[in-house]
C-alpha cells in the first residue's frame, strides 16, 4: 500500500514560493517548515488556488522571505486539540494570510501549510482537492463584504422571510459566484453584474437577476428592476466604473457599499450610502500591517464572525448546498504557480479560478 501524505516523515525544509528582495515571486527549495503553534494545523498541501492579492501584495507591500500564497486544500499531517472533528489524515481547506510582513511562515504556496485551527473547513469525501483549494478566501471575502460591511441580518441558517435585493458587482469572479449563492441561500434576491459572455455561469449560482457590466445605463436598469428598493451593493472589482454603478442603483433612501480595493473619494458620490472597504485579511483577529487604508488593527469581533461563520459553510459543504467556482487547473508544481500568476496578472482569465497541484 503506497504511504499517505500523513503518513510520510516531515522534512525539516521545504519547497516553498516566497517574494524576493523586489517583492517578486521566486521559487526556493530551501526554507524551514513551520513548527505549530497553539490552535494552528500543519497540512500538507494538495493543491492552492491563485489569487490578485498573491501577486498585488508583493507589488504594493514587499516583504522579502514572505511565503506567498492564501487559498490552499490538502491533508493534516499534525493535528491540534482546539479541532477534535479534524484528525490525522484528514481531507481540509481554507486561508492563511500570504506576504504576511510581520509572519514570513504564513502562506500556502508551500509545501506545508500552518493553519489557523478554527478557520479550516474539512473537505467532504468526493469533493475534488483541486475545487476544495478555491473555497477559502472567496468563502471569507464573501462573509465580510455580506455580515460584516454590509450588515445583512439574516443568513442561510436564518434566511429571510421577505426577500429583498442584493446586488454583487462583478459576480463571474470567485468571490461573486460565492457572493451570489449566499445571498440566494439566504432567501434573498442576487441581483448581478457581470459580461454577457458570463450570463449562463452566474444563472447556474443562483443570479435572480443578470446585467451587463458594459451597458451605459446598467446602474438605470438595475434601480428601474428593483423598484429603487436596493439598499446593498457588494462590488467584487472596485473600479471607477463599478463604484460609480453601484452608487447610482441604490435607491434614493441611501445604504451601503462594500468593496475589495481602496477608492477614492471623488468616486463615491452619495453621502447616503455608506461605504467600506473590506480587508479579508481582518478575519485573523490580528493586525493587520500594511500602509495606508490597507492597514488595519487587530479585531476580535471579525475573527469571531468568521469562526461562527464556519460552522455555517461547513454544514453547506457537507449537505452539497454549496459549489466552487469553475477551476482551471493550469499545471502540477511550484514553477507551474509562477507561469499561473503571470497568466492571472495579464487579465486574461474570466470566469475560472486557476489552481495548481502540488501532489
Amino acid at each position: 500500500m503506497p504511504a499517505t501524505p500523513s503518513s510520510l516523515p516531515i522534512p525539516d525544509l521545504q519547497r516553498a514560493v516566497i517574494e524576493d528582495p523586489s517583492g517578486r515571486p521566486v521559487v526556493v527549495d530551501d526554507i524551514p517548515i513551520p513548527a505549530l503553534r497553539p490552535g494552528t494545523l500543519l497540512i500538507k498541501t494538495a493543491a492552492v488556488a491563485l489569487n490578485p492579492s498573491d501577486y498585488k501584495m508583493g507589488s504594493a507591500f514587499p516583504s522579502p522571505g514572505a511565503l506567498i500564497g492564501m487559498d490552499f486544500a490538502g491533508h493534516v499531517v499534525r493535528p491540534d486539540a482546539t479541532r477534535p472533528d479534524l484528525n490525522l489524515g484528514d481531507a481540509v481547506c481554507g486561508i492563511v494570510h500570504g506576504s504576511n510582513p510581520t509572519d514570513h511562515e504564513c502562506g500556502s504556496f508551500a509545501e506545508y501549510v500552518l493553519a489557523p485551527a478554527d478557520l479550516v473547513f474539512k473537505v467532504p469525501e468526493g469533493f475534488p482537492l483541486e475545487q476544495a483549494a478555491t473555497l477559502g478566501t472567496a468563502v471569507f471575502t464573501a462573509c465580510a463584504l455580506l455580515w460584516g460591511s454590509l450588515k445583512i441580518t439574516v443568513s442561510p441558517d436564518d434566511p429571510a422571510k421577505e426577500p429583498f435585493p442584493v446586488l454583487v458587482y462583478g459576480a463571474s469572479t470567485a468571490c461573486g459566484t460565492m457572493a451570489t449563492q449566499l445571498v440566494r441561500l439566504s432567501g434573498l434576491d442576487p441581483v448581478v453584474t457581470c459580461s454577457s459572455k458570463n450570463f449562463d455561469l452566474v444563472k447556474a449560482y443562483g443570479a435572480q437577476a443578470v446585467f451587463d457590466y458594459t451597458s451605459p445605463n446598467v446602474a438605470k436598469e438595475i434601480k428601474l428592476y428593483t423598484k429603487g428598493r436596493l439598499r446593498h451593493a457588494l462590488d467584487c472589482i472596485t473600479c471607477q466604473e463599478s463604484t460609480t454603478c453601484c452608487f447610482d442603483a441604490i435607491g434614493r433612501p441611501g445604504g451601503r457599499y462594500a468593496c475589495l480595493e481602496a477608492c477614492p473619494k471623488e468616486w463615491k458620490t452619495r453621502d447616503a450610502v455608506k461605504a467600506e472597504f473590506v480587508m479579508t485579511l481582518e478575519i485573523f483577529g490580528k493586525e493587520v500591517k500594511l500602509d495606508g487604508e490597507y492597514g488595519r488593527p487587530a479585531d476580535p469581533e471579525k475573527h469571531d464572525m468568521a469562526v461562527e461563520f464556519v460552522k455555517v459553510f461547513q454544514r453547506l459543504l457537507d449537505n452539497g448546498g454549496i459549489k466552487a467556482h469553475p477551476v482551471e487547473v493550469v499545471g502540477q508544481g511550484f514553477d507551474k504557480i509562477l507561469e499561473g500568476l503571470k497568466t492571472l496578472k495579464s487579465g486574461s482569465v474570466s470566469g475560472k479560478k486557476l489552481v495548481v497541484l502540488l501532489e
